[in-house]
């Protein structure tokens, strides 16, 4: 078992007029895969050869589309945690809602989000919203894996109880939450296998398929991105410990759907659409449609 480093959430903090102001690894995570996806599309922008032909944006237009995907990101993420997580508490506790530094953002929510944001642009500016689509997946998963390490560094989306040898034992509730263990037990550091699926393996897969001219086929990115992320976050969801508000003593594997043993959780079932329609998107991509 592996002791939890001594990491602070803050990357910094400061005391201005009797408040305290700080910079968490969570905030950077999202500014700094931000700033790195915009300049992946706007090298992509810049290079004809990868789409066959012309670009579907001028590299200069990347920076207003930007914009677009932060508001989406953010209403997005924090809209989808309230009403696939929570909705009954935010219910009776509208004016909570806005208190994003607080915690709760959700990944579907934020992809949703994305992709309304990035529909509306490519409609006002005539662009063909497939290929952006695919220059969109091709930059993501950056910003998954720098939000991954985020998680681990705040202690939190911890992973179920585990006695193989890189478990961690991550401090305050999760270290004392362990069903018939005496003293501190060890979890499945599951942001960590996030970071490498979601991150690594399907970002490496991303480059290897534009590589290899995957940009000329419009959705193929698109379909290869949501089919890799709804499957790694399927098989981490086995591993990764059950959101509270659906864990219950008969169901302590907090599945919504199914039986207590035998079910799926929140995290799968938003998961299996992106799957499917990610294998349309493929298979409708190299039929040349």
């Amino acid at each position: 078992m592996i002791p939890f480093p001594d990491l602070s959430p803050d990357i910094f903090a400061i005391t201005l007029f009797g408040r305290e102001f700080a910079l968490r690894w969570y905030a950077m995570a999202y500014l700094v895969g931000l700033v790195v996806g915009w300049r992946i599309i706007v090298m992509l922008m810049r290079r004809p050869r990868l789409w066959g032909g012309n670009a579907p944006m001028a590299p200069e237009q990347v920076e207003e589309l930007l914009t677009w995907i932060v508001a989406g990101v953010v209403l997005g993420g924090r809209l989808g945690f309230v009403l696939f997580y929570e909705p009954a508490y935010y219910l009776a506790n509208p004016g909570q809602i806005p208190i994003l530094w607080q915690g709760g953002m959700s990944f579907h929510g934020g992809f949703l989000g994305v992709v309304i944001a990035a529909w509306l642009f490519a409609r006002r500016n005539g662009i063909a919203a497939l290929r952006l689509a695919d220059a969109l997946a091709v930059a993501t998963p950056v910003g998954l894996f720098l939000g991954r390490i985020a998680n681990f560094i705040n202690a939190e989306l911890w992973g179920r109880p585990t006695t193989l040898p890189w478990g961690v034992i991550f401090p305050g509730e999760a270290a004392q939450d362990c069903p018939g263990v005496a003293g501190p037990c060890a979890r499945h550091p599951s942001q960590l296998y996030e970071a490498g699926m979601e991150g690594i393996l399907l970002g490496l897969a991303l480059l290897w398929l534009v590589r290899r001219g995957g940009l000329r086929r419009p959705g193929l990115a698109l379909g290869v991105f949501l089919a890799g992320y709804g499957l790694a976050r399927f098989v981490v969801e086995f591993f990764r410990q059950a959101d509270a508000q659906f864990v219950t003593p008969d169901n302590p594997w907090g599945h919504v759907l199914g039986g207590p043993v035998w079910g799926l959780t929140m995290g799968q079932l938003l998961s299996l659409p992106m799957i499917l329609v990610g294998l349309g998107f493929v298979l409708w991509a190299r039929r040349g449609r």
